[in-house]
């Protein structure tokens, strides 16, 4: 469906080829077992390295690769190829958990942490949500009291990607009063004493691995501070643009990956002697899926295009994420519907897909939460 699009150079053209190579060899083949054994080899982030993923938009002097949000669109869309949304949840959890630490930490965080996890050798991950509250930051609970050189840290995190074997966790935490002028950032490391975890097991994304975190009395060096003491609500706020436009790129390519799963099946399925795509109710089905995948796409971009040029659209993003969600789901129930009972076996990317629309529209804010942001936003 996609023809010349003026936000896309040589380069970005030739960074898509290698990707969708890297993908059909290392993790498409792959993607039904991994899902079944709930993990994907550790080894994939060395090679996500290699190919350029992992470094996107973090900055060369720790291995990082400057890059426009375009990039970022297509890394999620060729990972969505696969069909896996837990492998690529956990495979890009560093671009929620490092970028506090590239923007707002220290030069000693910053040689601890970038170059290990752009490198694929560490993973990282971001800890916010707790048991009690998802969405409002402002009122979490976690509590870091300063006792000499370090924080003692106690509370629970919980719903965390790549919970159970990150290296780095940046953890949000309350050293301060009530609401968001009380917040902070650390980095806790994994082995730190009186921090375990507990896997959780999920509807979807099967393949990442995700975890309640349980901090008793923690002890954590004062050094580990990401940003300044307090003021670690604006470092939460700076990742969620990009959070968000990373969500609707990859909803927006599993859409399409389920698109092109229903259209090959209905070429080469034959009901009442003739191809299923012969039949007018299922090619009004495919142009209704095409329709409102081109058209988030053409949203994607242009809010794409809007950050890059150092604009914050913030109600346009809650309102992307809310179209790339509700796209996603149309698309992976019509080809579920398409493919009919081959749609309801394991194994196959649109049933996959199918139980892994929830936790987009949940993640990232849920979709209620980002009607109400965009609202004020718009000043009403």
């Amino acid at each position: 469906m996609r023809g010349a699009s003026p936000y896309y150079t040589a380069e970005h053209e030739a960074f898509r080829d290698q990707l969708r190579r890297f993908v059909d060899r290392e993790i498409a083949p792959h993607a039904a077992t991994w899902d079944e054994a709930g993990e994907f080899p550790r080894e994939l982030y060395r090679k996500a390295a290699a190919v350029g993923l992992l470094g996107l938009n973090f900055p060369e002097d720790y291995g990082g690769i400057p890059a426009d949000r375009f990039y970022a669109i297509i890394a999620g869309q060729e990972l969505a190829r696969a069909g896996s949304g837990g492998v690529a949840a956990s495979l890009l959890s560093h671009t929620i958990g490092a970028p506090p630490v590239a923007k707002l930490g220290s030069e000693h965080l910053k040689r601890k942490v970038l170059p290990g996890v752009l490198a694929g050798e560490k993973i990282s991950a971001l800890a916010i949500t707790e048991p009690g509250g998802g969405s409002d930051v402002a009122n979490l609970k976690t509590v870091a009291k300063r006792d000499g050189e370090d924080y003692i840290v106690r509370g629970e995190k919980t719903f965390i990607t790549s919970g159970m074997r990150a290296d780095f966790y940046t953890v949000a935490v309350r050293t301060g009063g009530p609401g968001m002028g009380g917040i902070s950032l650390l980095l806790v490391e994994r082995d730190t004493p009186g921090f375990t975890r507990t896997k959780l097991e999920k509807m979807g994304w099967w393949a990442s691995d995700t975890a309640t975190l349980h901090f008793d009395d923690c002890r954590v060096p004062a050094e580990n501070l990401i940003g300044p003491e307090n003021a670690g609500f604006r470092g939460i706020m700076l990742n969620f643009n990009d959070e968000r436009l990373g969500l609707a790129a990859s909803c927006t390519g599993f859409a399409r990956t389920a698109y092109d799963e229903a259209l090959d099946y209905a070429r080469l399925r034959e009901t009442f002697g003739q191809p299923l795509i012969r039949h007018q109710v299922i090619r009004h089905k495919l142009v209704d899926m095409a329709q409102r995948i081109e058209a988030t796409q053409a949203f994607l971009e242009r809010v794409a295009y809007a950050l890059d040029q150092g604009e914050s659209p913030v109600a346009e993003l809650c309102m992307l994420k809310n179209q790339a969600t509700q796209t996603m789901a149309f698309c992976a129930s019509e080809a579920v519907q398409i493919l009919g009972g081959a749609g309801y076996m394991r194994g196959c990317k649109s049933e996959r897909i199918y139980r892994e629309v929830k936790v987009n529209a949940i993640g990232g804010g849920t979709e209620e939460i980002m009607k109400d942001l965009a609202s004020r936003q718009l000043g009403w």
